[in-house]
């Protein structure tokens, strides 16, 4: 069974289609001068020319070095203000390094070492009108194709591996590989990448100004020092990130039930992002393009904070329930943990740009989410028929169809952005 997944995730690789971004040119001189204009332009709009002056040269004082992909030249042109044009794929990967994070995360030169613990595809579609974010399993066996080596780029490429910890690409070929080891599972290119660290985790969500999260039962973590009594709270800083890296307080304690917990906080910052018009204020968003900036490794094609910024734009009119976060499937072989068969179903929806729904009987039981105690199922009302007026004279009657759903199958597992759900947590005693 391993050996057939691989040899189809091998063949929708080679079948990848060429999704429409926006295109950035090489780095230069003139591309970093063009860059802080566009973000002055961008922030004088709404702000005024003194703050705008400095957020242009606070931005470019910002940044880390960036991570060249090797795909960029696929880009076709990024706006500087507004939605971007066309579809994006953009990976996130949470590392677990500790070095520069301080002593509050284990020896940094004990626990050193470079591992994705989180690996997380964002899909927004070429219309805007639906997204997905992929969670995939850290302890997942993974194909990697030949890379790039950090150690000598110029020298002879890395081999490609089979049946290797999904986790372990990053320590491999840095975050080149992992985009690589993704398109390759997935079928689709992915031209956007930034890896953060723990700080950096606890800085963006401070950017975004917090996240109110429903806990169901109690969270207590004596691993990541967590401890949440149940009800809506509020999380922000080293707190947010607590939560999310918690796994021995939620759910069954494992890897799966971790990534249905961050699901909860995707779902909720998704919801506070819309509802507080971050999304439409380039000011806000300023913020948060200058948290990632300072607190990100980013690829080249994300180091223009413009071009954060109509990324996140393009995610602002998008209906909350065409938000989906998805469990990348896996199953079982021999001990090991594998893609399922049904993630060629979650591959294809992502090839063909389509938004997902989620099988309503999907068992939620062994992970970390509940529904809201808090909701009250009302009895919809009857809806009068509505009467469709003609088209007025000389108009176009036809419309573009929407996009039809790829319907999951019940063991792939997840949630809208409309969902308000709850983390499921643990306490000692049950650990």
């Amino acid at each position: 069974m391993a050996e057939e997944l691989r040899s189809s995730a091998r063949r929708a690789a080679s079948s990848t289609p060429v999704v429409r971004h926006g295109r950035l040119k090489r780095r230069s001189i003139w591309r970093t001068l063009a860059k802080v204009t566009a973000t002055f332009v961008a922030v004088a709009l709404v702000s005024g020319v003194s703050v705008a002056a400095y957020a242009a040269w606070d931005l470019a004082n910002t940044a880390k070095p960036s991570v060249t992909l090797g795909n960029e030249d696929m880009l076709e042109g990024v706006p500087d203000v507004g939605a971007i044009d066309g579809g994006v794929n953009l990976l996130l990967i949470g590392s677990d390094s500790r070095e520069g994070q301080g002593d509050g995360f284990g020896d940094p030169d004990e626990e050193t070492a470079v591992l994705n613990d989180v690996t997380m595809l964002l899909h927004i579609s070429e219309d805007h009108t639906n997204a997905s974010v992929i969670s995939f399993p850290r302890d997942m066996l993974v194909d990697v194709p030949a890379c790039v080596d950090p150690a000598d780029p110029a020298g002879d490429p890395l081999y490609e591996q089979y049946g290797v910890k999904m986790n372990s690409v990053l320590s491999l070929g840095g975050m080149p590989c992992v985009v690589k080891t993704v398109e390759q599972l997935v079928g689709v290119p992915i031209l956007f990448a930034g890896t953060v660290q723990f700080l950096g985790v606890a800085g963006l969500s401070e950017a975004v100004g917090g996240v109110p999260v429903c806990i169901a039962e109690p969270i207590e973590d004596e691993h990541t020092d967590l401890y949440l009594p149940a009800g809506m709270q509020e999380l922000s800083g080293m707190q947010a990130l607590q939560f999310l890296r918690t796994r021995h307080g939620v759910g069954d304690g494992s890897d799966l039930g971790r990534i249905s917990n961050q699901q909860v906080f995707m779902s909720a910052l998704a919801r506070t992002l819309q509802s507080n018009g971050t999304l439409s204020d380039p000011v806000k968003l300023y913020g948060i393009a200058k948290a990632a900036l300072a607190n990100m490794e980013l690829s080249d094609s994300l180091m223009d904070p413009t071009t954060m910024i109509s990324i996140a734009s393009a995610l602002k009119d998008t209906d909350l329930s065409k938000i989906a976060f998805v469990q990348y499937p896996t199953g079982y072989s021999d001990g090991d943990l594998i893609p399922s068969d049904s993630a060629e179903i979650v591959n294809t929806a992502l090839q063909n740009d389509l938004p997902v729904a989620f099988d309503p009987e999907a068992d939620e039981a062994a992970f970390a989410s509940a529904g809201d105690p808090t909701a009250v199922d009302a009895a919809p009302e009857a809806e009068a028929p509505v009467e469709e007026e003609a088209p007025a004279e000389g108009a176009d009657a036809t419309t573009p169809p929407a996009p039809t759903a790829e319907a999951l199958p019940s063991d792939v597992t997840g949630q809208t952005a409309a969902e308000t759900r709850c983390s499921a947590g643990r306490t000692l005693e049950d650990q």
